[in-house]
């Protein structure tokens, strides 16, 4: 997600440089022992440290007023990024409350914003195929079919290494958020990519800027595959892949519950968005309507 824009105002009259907001270092502690992902914990300091310098004030001691006119002044921000900027401040003010860090929680005046619904863009099946068919390195296309038919996002395609694959029962295991552990059944072409990859060790090491030993970073994953889109002029991102998988899964006549595990879904109400982008679903739904048949 990208860091959040300065108003022109801001921009024209630059606030002075804040201290580090007070308890962030505690809070990046709390949410490193809850094992959310390093991601989150790096976007949501932020997105906290961009509103104690745009605002200059110490976000602890910050009111109602105060971050309903900071969240007001970005109006560039989309309705998806303000929601979720707000749940970050959430988070944030809720733990310094239950921390009796402050005697208040101020988002309980500020409200819920609410998220826009979020359909999937999967690639199409013509694209996806023109993707696996473009001249590729063996690891972007491994990376592409752990995404395509597996379903795994960039930052479990980074930390895949040859202990997650069992090649006699046909297996991967994923490490999702929160340390969370899945098995995934491979598919034929995934099965036939592993075969080729170690059997030990991370199957994508980061470069000589990162520490030896070190998996590549998600950005990585996500740069190299959005690449190989680009040359072969498929349209839409990695995550693209992902919801090809669920999608597809969905039309092909799996279960709703299925494909909630495949995708390694909390909730099945996330898993429920991907029936609204099932076109063929709907369009065989109303194709089916034989009105003079039933009247005969």
């Amino acid at each position: 997600m990208n860091f959040p824009r300065q108003s022109a105002a801001a921009r024209k009259n630059p606030p002075m440089e804040t201290p580090r907001p007070l308890h962030l270092d505690d809070w990046e502690v709390h949410q490193s022992a809850a094992r959310l992902a390093r991601v989150t914990i790096t976007e949501r300091i932020r997105v906290i440290t961009a509103f104690a310098n745009e605002t200059e004030l110490q976000p602890a001691h910050a009111q109602p007023i105060d971050i309903v006119r900071w969240i007001a002044s970005h109006d560039e921000w989309s309705q998806s990024t303000a929601a979720t900027y707000h749940s970050y401040l959430a988070a944030w003010f809720k733990w310094l409350h239950t921390q009796d860090l402050r005697a208040d929680n101020p988002m309980l005046k500020v409200g819920t914003p609410k998220y826009p619904d979020r359909l999937p863009r999967p690639v199409s099946d013509r694209d996806l195929l023109i993707l696996l068919t473009s001249r590729m390195r063996t690891k972007t296309r491994v990376m592409v079919l752990l995404a395509a038919l597996a379903g795994l996002r960039v930052h479990e395609i980074a930390k895949v290494s040859g202990e997650d694959f069992d090649l006699d029962d046909h297996t991967l295991r994923v490490r999702g958020k929160g340390g969370r552990i899945a098995l995934i059944p491979l598919h034929p072409l995934l099965l036939e990519a592993a075969a080729t990859m170690p059997r030990r060790g991370h199957w994508f090491p980061a470069n000589s800027r990162l520490p030896a030993g070190e998996h590549v970073r998600s950005r990585s994953v996500s740069d190299v595959v959005g690449r190989a889109m680009r040359r072969a002029k498929v349209a839409g991102t990695p995550h693209s892949l992902r919801h090809w998988f669920g999608t597809t899964l969905l039309d092909d006549g799996a279960d709703l519950r299925t494909v909630q595990e495949l995708l390694r879904h909390r909730s099945l109400a996330t898993t429920q968005i991907y029936t609204k982008v099932s076109d063929i679903r709907r369009n065989q739904a109303v194709e089916r309507l034989r009105p003079f048949d039933r009247a005969a």
